[in-house]
């Protein structure tokens, strides 16, 4: 009796030193790279469908009545109403008549407000162009190597709202560039980053609780309406603070040292979405613009800060 009790306890007392000696080294070391853990994290979480209505009002939120022009927001010309010194990087281009660039401070941190309504491009002709409330950037050319660079953090508060999924939504960015060869546009749009509405649930049905990032690609130059894609990205929170980089720009094909790459590259929120555009031996430049543009139903608000341009010329 007395050895098999010697022995319990000795297998006991292994046991224990076992578990401590395990439990030890996972808290040091973490689960590994391809732990089953892994799989348990929602890295793109869906919002709060019906959170505190107190918090779906941000601090510099338009939330009175939508309408079309106001006297605070006429411009006479696309430039006329910029601020002196603008902290968002860009020439402006204001087709808007419900509200002109402004600026807010929140928690020591400056941001540029970029409001727009239906229907109210006061620039161009009626019924034509959407409105925009833009900031153009400048253009790189063609060459291998030549690129343009945009970061900025942007917040989005209110998108486009027209009732169908191809009327809804309200670009943030844009990558653009002229091709050879002719058809599209003048100055033709190349990949657009397009937020759409989610909204909540009970009470909060009719609001914008967050939205959907899309990418609306050309799949040919010249190309619009069936001649472009659209690719879901990621999903952000209302008023969420988001990272954007977007780099467009020309390098040498790795398997055909005799071609060109030309490249569109964007990272939301430390996430990558690379993409190669389509007949890039046509395409002539490469260039940027961003703020708030197009709302065929609606309004549209979105914040920018920490704005900045970087261009290469080969």
């Amino acid at each position: 009796m007395k050895k098999s009790n010697l022995i319990l306890k000795l297998g006991t007392i292994a046991a224990v030193c076992f578990c401590v000696a395990f439990f030890s080294c996972s808290s040091e070391d973490g689960p590994s790279e391809d732990s089953v853990f892994e799989d348990d994290v929602n890295l793109n979480p869906d919002p709060d469908p019906n959170p505190d209505p107190g918090s779906l009002v941000a601090a510099d939120e338009d939330a009175g009545p939508i309408t079309t022009c106001t006297p605070e927001g006429e411009n006479a010309t696309r430039t006329s109403n910029d601020l002196p010194n603008p902290v968002n990087v860009g020439t402006i281009d204001d087709r808007s008549c419900y509200a002109n660039y402004k600026e807010v401070e929140i928690d020591g941190l400056t941001w540029g407000v970029y409001n727009i309504t239906a229907g109210s491009n006061n620039q161009d002709a009626a019924n034509t162009l959407q409105p925009r409330i833009e900031r153009s950037l400048p253009v790189a050319n063609s060459n291998v190597g030549s690129s343009v660079k945009f970061t900025g953090d942007f917040r989005i508060l209110e998108v486009a709202d027209a009732g169908s999924f191809s009327q809804d939504g309200t670009y943030i960015a844009q990558a653009k560039g002229q091709h050879t060869g002719g058809g599209g546009s003048p100055d033709p749009a190349i990949c657009l980053y397009r937020a759409h509405p989610v909204y909540g649930e009970g009470s909060n049905a009719d609001k914008q609780v967050a939205f959907d990032i899309y990418a609306e690609r050309i799949l040919e130059r010249g190309g619009s309406g069936s001649g472009r894609e659209v690719v879901l990205l990621k999903r952000v929170n209302k008023n969420e603070i988001t990272s954007f980089v977007l780099e467009v720009g020309f390098k040498v094909d790795p398997n055909d040292s005799s071609k060109k790459i030309h490249y569109c590259n964007a990272i939301i929120g430390g996430e990558a979405f690379n993409w190669n555009i389509p007949d890039p031996e046509r395409g002539t430049q490469s260039k940027i613009r961003y703020g708030a543009y197009r709302v065929r139903g609606g309004r549209a608000q979105i914040r920018w800060a920490n704005t900045t341009h970087d261009r290469v010329q080969k």
